[in-house]
């Protein structure tokens, strides 16, 4: 066999059994598009597992030290031929990046995953990102944003002179794997999911206080299952305690099985005040669930109002819980099949062919 490339993959992603993701499945994906390209991967992980398909990959990991620790350890001791070396939910713009490209002057390809926070950064470490953008962009070849929105935003952070090596690669979900809802939406009191990392800056306690806000007889029959984990689970419990919401909110923990659940619900709801480019709105939209969320990150590159979701602004309890009183009552319903146009713009495919496209 003659190998093409020998490419390292460094990812502050911590893999987790019981939280298999869209990222999951698109590591899966480009790792077996690769072998069938002859293209070898070092993948560095914070740890290392063997559930899915990762018992195939070559993993390295230290869960003593930082990833980037971890790499710069190893091209230090070992000797490589790497022709690019990609990150994934690494900080960008710091003297990482300038360290890998002194040990190895190769190709460096920086994905950013990450969102900002709504209002912007403080003026301090504004000014320290542009810095770092001076001081460290120049080592990083291209810049990959996972939505238009956070191309922008690598700009806006560290400096307009890195526009010519950014480009956007638009996250993909693996839609085959996706049941669709082919049943007709309920138009009066839907089924509404939430799918997010439980954490204040997903805002879903605007959703509770919002539900709250609703005519008893709305809240009555109102249902509302809520997927995820995470460190806010506590206060947002206690939340629907104050407002003796226990029969509307389900916390159902994270599932592995919510490409198949989402067909049984009638909405998704993602009242998040900071976001990227969310997987969860690709996944329900896939499966024919219209989503009501807010204009953050790439959400309005995806959704648009009133055709296939519906848009309010962040923090906004007020206008949320009408929007939601027209939905629960049906003076507002979307009828559209959601799912052509993520099987058409973001796929996993079309996810996993765009980043090998880098390598050329």
């Amino acid at each position: 066999m003659v190998v093409k490339q020998h490419i390292a993959i460094v990812c502050n992603y911590q893999l987790l059994e019981n939280r298999i993701g869209g990222m999951d499945y698109f590591f899966w994906a480009f790792n077996n598009k690769c072998k069938t390209e002859q293209i070898i991967i070092d993948w560095f992980f914070p740890n290392t597992v063997s559930y899915g398909q990762y018992d195939a990959f070559k993993i390295i990991a230290d869960k003593d030290q930082s990833i980037e620790a971890t790499f710069i350890n190893y091209i230090k001791t070992t000797p490589t031929n790497y022709t690019h070396v990609i990150t994934h939910f690494v900080e960008l713009c710091t003297s990482f990046y300038a360290e890998v490209k002194h040990l190895l002057n190769t190709k460096i390809i920086a994905v950013d995953h990450n969102p900002r926070p709504l209002g912007g950064y403080p003026l301090l470490k504004q000014i320290k990102k542009k810095i770092k953008g001076r001081l460290y962009g120049k080592h990083i070849d291209e810049f990959i944003g996972v939505s238009d929105y956070t191309s922008n935003a690598i700009i806006n952070d560290f400096g307009r002179f890195l526009k010519p090596k950014t480009k956007t690669i638009y996250n993909g979900v693996l839609i085959q794997d996706i049941v669709p809802k082919t049943s007709e939406r309920v138009k009066q009191n839907p089924r509404f999911l939430v799918v997010s990392h439980l954490r204040f800056s997903k805002g879903i306690q605007d959703l509770i206080v919002a539900v709250s806000t609703l005519p008893l007889p709305l809240i009555k029959d109102l249902k509302i299952d809520v997927f995820g984990e995470g460190p806010y689970k506590t206060e947002l419990l206690g939340l629907v305690n104050k407002y003796k919401l226990n029969t509307v909110f389900h916390f159902k923990g994270s599932s592995s099985s919510l490409n198949t659940s989402y067909q049984d619900y009638d909405y998704l709801l993602q009242p998040t005040h900071m976001e990227c480019f969310s997987l969860s709105i690709l996944e329900s939209l896939a499966a024919n669930v219209p989503v009501i969320t807010t204009p953050v990150g790439g959400n309005e590159e995806v959704i648009t109002h009133g055709k296939n979701g519906y848009i309010f602004e962040a923090e906004d309890i007020q206008t949320l819980s009408v929007l939601l009183q027209s939905v629960i009552t049906g003076k507002k319903t979307i009828q559209e099949n959601t799912r052509p146009m993520i099987s058409h713009y973001f796929s996993i495919d079309l996810m996993v062919d765009n980043h090998l496209s880098l390598l050329q």
